[in-house]
């Protein structure tokens, strides 16, 4: 027991150290730094590369091949923009909030919260989604983020303590209903990434970006059987390198009594508020990731 405390201490330790020793980095050459990081990264791995530029160019067919590499490139260059950023979210405060971000539509989740069922809300890897929670929860109150796991035990640990510094719970999604729906009860708001692929069994197959995307359908159960009000979320980065958190209106959910054909309807209209906010900034979207990966024919097959 005293050895696993020790290691603990010790990892706590060297977390604390390594966000100590970037925050005296000035931000400006941090972030100049990602740039660079970001095209290297960018210019080496060809698999990853290769899966950006083919859903860009699938996704945008009427784009010339010089902006679908433009917008991989920035692609890239967006997700190193979130890490360096985020090791400044633990200073976040009301006081300095607004150097960085500014948020669109606060009252529509306010409103949303006073009905006492709980909120959804919904969202994607989208533009920089850990400062849109952060000044979510400084703004208002802290909810609960739904999440995967990480595979490294020490960014599990140093990404999720930045999450709780400023009060937002981290749930592993994995088994995650029951104690969302017991949160809901309790009027919590829950937050979850839904633009991921996910396993056959485990969600419906909607259009995305004219090809067919199997997503969870996870939210719109719970937004079916629970009647809480659901609304998106994206954190979106502005060319002067600030941010703007626009909290969109509630979605009306479809409640016909059939349950499948209910999420299916409702996962897709989901789906369709993220492409047309990807359609408009897909630089800051995470093209590398195989959103199309799980086949509906073999889906079929072993359905």
């Amino acid at each position: 027991m005293r050895k696993i405390m020790a290691n603990y201490e010790d990892t706590c330790l060297k977390q604390r150290l390594i966000v100590s020793l970037v925050r005296r980095i000035p931000l400006s050459f941090r972030r100049s730094f990602a740039v660079v990081i970001a095209r290297l990264a960018y210019a080496l791995s060809l698999k990853h590369q290769l899966i950006a530029i083919h859903n860009l160019l699938r996704s945008f067919p009427d784009r010339p091949l010089e902006e679908i590499i433009r917008l991989a490139k920035d692609s890239y260059t967006s997700s190193a923009l979130l890490v360096v950023d985020f090791f400044d979210v633990p200073s976040l405060n009301k006081e300095n909030l607004h150097q960085w971000i500014s948020i669109e539509g606060l009252d529509n989740y306010t409103t949303a919260c006073k009905e006492g069922k709980g909120v959804l809300l919904f969202s994607a890897h989208f533009g920089n989604w850990e400062i849109g929670n952060a000044a979510l929860a400084i703004m208002t109150q802290p909810f609960i983020f739904v999440y995967r796991i990480f595979d490294s035990p020490f960014l599990e640990k140093g990404i999720t303590d930045v999450r709780n510094s400023y009060g937002n719970i981290s749930l592993s999604k994995d088994n995650a209903m029951r104690p969302i729906l017991r949160l809901l009860k309790k009027g919590a708001t829950i937050n979850l990434l839904i633009d991921q692929n996910v396993a056959w069994y485990d969600g419906v197959f909607v259009d995305f970006f004219g090809r067919k995307a199997c997503t969870t359908s996870g939210l719109a159960l719970l937004a079916s059987h629970t009647k809480a009000p659901v609304l998106p979320v994206f954190t979106r980065r502005l060319p002067d390198g600030k941010y703007l958190l626009e909290i969109g209106k509630r979605v009306e959910i479809v409640n016909s009594g059939n349950r499948n054909a209910d999420a299916l309807i409702n996962t897709q209209n989901f789906t369709k508020i993220i492409e047309d906010h990807i359609r408009q900034y897909p630089e800051q979207w995470f093209w590398v990731h195989q959103r199309w990966k799980t086949n509906l024919c073999q889906a079929k097959q072993r359905g």
